[in-house]
């Protein structure tokens, strides 16, 4: 299996053996269970569909809870693909957990970041405040100069301005794995990953390319719900 998806839990800190503090990010990665398996000959491509996190059966759609019932798993809320190993015999209801995973390894984790809503220039793109002096007064946090006024007589594509920051789909690589907890289904990675607490996360080794890792319904929980 190239990965799994997790439940983002928060942030520690563990000691290494020299003694020093080392932040970490726990996930709680996985059980999760494959529901489908794709071919080039019925699909067009080649990849391994897994479940994670219960739901309500009242709560699906008839079209997914088919779905599941074939698969002979319990209604679930997340489905993701990833890539196949080659060689491997996937089954349908089969079930992995974090044990694919050994402290050591690099891998990045895909998710959805925080939303920071409508930002301005300072906390969106990092700009310096203006002067606080010679007459300067209400536009202290403003961004400046966007163009000219002759000539072009218009705004460039792409000019770092004020707008819509975060809930975007971002991807941290080569994370460390620096202790696995396979009684609680944990994986504690060094640094920090996308998105806020409880939020769903995938995780894969970190040699796989980005647009492998998500395919299924752009990071949504099945049913449209986030």
């Amino acid at each position: 299996m190239r990965g799994l998806i997790a439940k983002k839990l928060g942030m520690s800190q563990i000691f290494d053996e020299n003694g020093s503090a080392v932040p970490v990010t726990v996930l709680e990665a996985g059980p999760c269970y494959i529901t489908q398996v794709k071919t080039i000959d019925n699909d067009g491509y080649d990849a391994v569909q897994v479940a994670y996190g219960n739901k309500k059966k009242k709560n699906t759609n008839k079209p997914l809870n088919g779905h599941f019932k074939k698969a002979g798993v319990d209604t679930k809320r997340f489905l993701v693909e990833f890539e196949i190993v080659p060689g491997f015999n996937y089954e349908m209801g089969q079930v992995f957990n974090v044990s694919i995973f050994k402290q050591g390894d690099l891998v990045k984790v895909t998710g959805t970041s925080k939303g920071r809503g409508f930002s301005g220039v300072i906390k969106r793109h990092g700009f310096s405040r203006g002067p606080v002096t010679h007459g300067q007064r209400e536009y202290l946090r403003a961004p400046g100069s966007i163009g000219q006024a002759s000539d072009p007589s218009r705004v460039f594509k792409g000019m770092r301005m004020a707008g819509q920051y975060g809930n975007k789909k971002k991807t941290v690589e080569n994370l460390k794995v620096v202790k696995i907890d396979t009684d609680n289904n944990q994986i504690f990675v060094k640094g920090a990953v996308p998105g806020s607490n409880n939020g769903m996360v995938a995780v894969s080794y970190t040699h796989l390319r980005a647009h492998e890792t998500l395919r299924y319904r752009g990071w949504r929980g099945v049913g449209g719900k986030k």
